[in-house]
């Protein structure tokens, strides 16, 4: 063989196959000598290591069932001051004529729920009705805690209170308030005593095999623990937890986990080493705490199973890392992970994305199929972005000259369509939505009025006011263009504005009667949309208003005929000086 096939062989990229074997043959060779001297250090890695992910699989798992619960009690309150609300109780549960009706909402609530020991709605003056049980409510460590959640709920706050127990069996419950406010005023306090038995029955699911789960505060107090008999709830658990004194050292509102390996706790005089773990509840200021002795992490284990473990560890991790891992990174990995971040690029649009040719032959030949595809795709997707766009403009230029037709019916409302379309879209974007639905509601404001091709030209020109019989039949109007668009597929998401842009929240509108938050958002901004533009242009009955006066009226007929949310966004965007109308610019003929 002469220097040129010499060179010829050499510069070939190698085969997987070649890579596979001499993997194989290198791991059978490998000593395995070092595994009696790493076999204890492995296996109580090893130990550690699996009971720091148990413990931190169960307090996670713990602290977000806790987080559900106190999220869930919390709108639950939301929901009954709704209901006070709702049945114009909410400025009236001091008042002796609405007792019996107050308890019946109360009592109702805590029928419903379990957890809620006791519940009481109280006034200005701390005072009012509640239901459930009495006798926590006479507790006196629950009466301060009452007295605590008036004081914060005075200045309109959520109070959550410190861990309580409750009766003889020192029951762990909490105190959780939120303020009842008329008009952005405090009128009163709903509050409840809430029970942890759930919280409580689940700390002793998780308590197994010398593991012991419990729930301190941010000042190291246990809220509930396995052993209430010794640890009851309010008792001080940093005397015997190096755990409890890191969380209570944690600043409030923080969402961690962390494990404390191999510390020592001392217990009747007695040193163990320990094994412990948090993860914070950052709205309640909690922490859910779960620790294990060593000692009896070892004897559950069982030394014959650690050591079989460690010696897999010694055997698998040694060998692959040292060498499979070594030969496989320099010699498919890298191409492999270029080539996976080609992909990713491409996934994510970035059509001139191209892999490195390099590697093993067979991923050689891969990359450069690959590169060859992303031009193709490039090439292809450039095409079709193209053909989108022209027929989205396509799309819209037919919408624009079917609502310039609509506005040529009338030359009183010539380019009505096209301002309304305008006012709706700063009125959305005030409100904060997104880009799909600005389109949307774009392309319904400029056929809200389509109906109108159906409407007699003798009704819908006349100069005069409309005669009930003439009214009905431009009442029609809406309906009659939520009809004509309907067979078309890509107007589906904008027939509300069309149908129902004529509906009143106080449920006087047309064509259905429907009420406030029935009537979809989209329909209400162009209400308001529409009714701005008829005031501020002329028209065969009315003269344009100057904006300001327009607005007042608008601003007057919120929760009548329009959405507040609305009409406050319509006044911000004219605030702002975003909206600009001049009576004396839309006339008779005028664009």
């Amino acid at each position: 063989m002469n220097l040129t096939g010499f060179k010829s062989l050499f510069s070939r990229r190698p085969r997987i196959l070649w890579l596979v074997l001499g993997a194989m043959l290198l791991v059978s060779v490998l000593p395995l000598a070092l595994y009696h001297r790493q076999v204890l250090q492995l296996s109580q890695a090893k130990l550690t290591d699996t009971e720091s992910v148990q413990q931190t699989e169960v307090t996670r798992s713990l602290a977000e069932e806790i987080q559900l619960f106190d999220t869930n009690l919390y709108q639950q309150l939301i929901s009954e001051r709704q209901i006070l609300a709702l049945t114009g109780l909410i400025d009236k549960v001091d008042s002796a004529q609405s007792t019996p009706q107050v308890t019946r909402v109360l009592e109702n609530f805590v029928a419903s729920n379990p957890n809620i020991l006791y519940l009481t709605a109280v006034g200005k003056e701390a005072k009012g009705a509640g239901a459930g049980d009495i006798q926590a409510n006479q507790d006196p460590f629950v009466a301060k805690a009452l007295q605590r959640a008036f004081t914060t709920t005075l200045q309109s706050l959520v109070f959550r209170s410190d861990p309580l127990a409750i009766g003889p069996e020192n029951r762990p419950a909490f105190v959780m308030a939120v303020p009842l406010e008329v008009n952005d005023q405090f009128s009163g306090m709903l509050a409840a005593v809430v029970s942890l038995d759930g919280v409580l029955r689940r700390l002793q699911e998780t308590s197994v095999r010398g593991r012991v789960v419990f729930v301190v505060d941010h000042s190291g107090h246990i809220v509930a623990h396995p052993d209430m008999r010794k640890f009851v709830p309010g008792s001080d658990a940093r005397l015997s937890s190096s755990v409890v004194v890191q969380v209570a050292a944690l600043p409030k509102g923080l969402r961690t986990t962390e494990t404390l390996r191999r510390y020592e706790s001392t217990d009747n005089g007695n040193k163990t080493e320990m094994i412990g773990t948090y993860s914070t509840i950052p709205d309640l200021n909690w922490a859910v705490v779960a620790q294990r002795g060593l000692d009896k992490a070892r004897e559950d284990a069982g030394v014959t199973e650690l050591n079989a473990q460690a010696l897999k560890f010694v055997v698998v991790v040694t060998f692959a890392a040292l060498i499979l891992g070594y030969l496989f990174a320099v010699g498919i990995s890298t191409p492999i992970r270029a080539l996976a971040a080609s992909t990713l690029a491409i996934s994510r649009g970035e059509f001139h994305q191209r892999t490195p040719v390099k590697g093993a032959a067979e991923i050689s030949e891969l990359a450069e199929i690959f590169n060859h595809m992303a031009g193709d795709i490039e090439e292809f997707v450039v095409q079709l972005r193209k053909a989108a766009d022209e027929n989205h403009e396509l799309f819209l230029g037919s919408i624009r000259m079917l609502a310039a037709a609509i506005d040529e019916k009338d030359p009183y409302t010539r380019g009505h369509s096209g301002r309304v379309a305008k006012y709706s879209l700063l009125i959305a974007q005030e409100l904060g939505l997104h880009s799909e639905e600005l389109e949307k509601i774009r392309i319904s404001a400029l056929l809200h009025d389509v109906g109108k091709i159906g409407v007699d030209d003798r009704v819908l020109k006349k100069p005069g006011a409309l005669t009930a019989e003439e009214f009905a039949l431009m009442k029609q109007h809406p309906l009659k263009g939520a009809n004509i668009m309907r067979p078309v597929a890509q107007l589906k998401e904008m027939l509300p504005g069309i149908e129902l842009h004529h509906e009143h929240v106080d449920g006087g509108g047309y064509p259905h009667g429907l009420r406030g938050p029935d009537i979809p958002l989209m329909a209400r901004i162009i209400a308001v949309a529409d009714t701005l533009d008829a005031m501020t242009t002329n028209r065969p009955y009315q003269t344009a208003m100057e904006l300001e006066f327009a607005l007042n009226l608008i601003l007057g007929l919120a929760n009548k005929k329009f959405d507040p949310v609305v009409v406050d966004a319509l006044n911000k965007v004219i605030r702002d000086g975003k909206l600009r109308v001049s009576p004396t610019l839309v006339e008779v003929g005028a664009d």
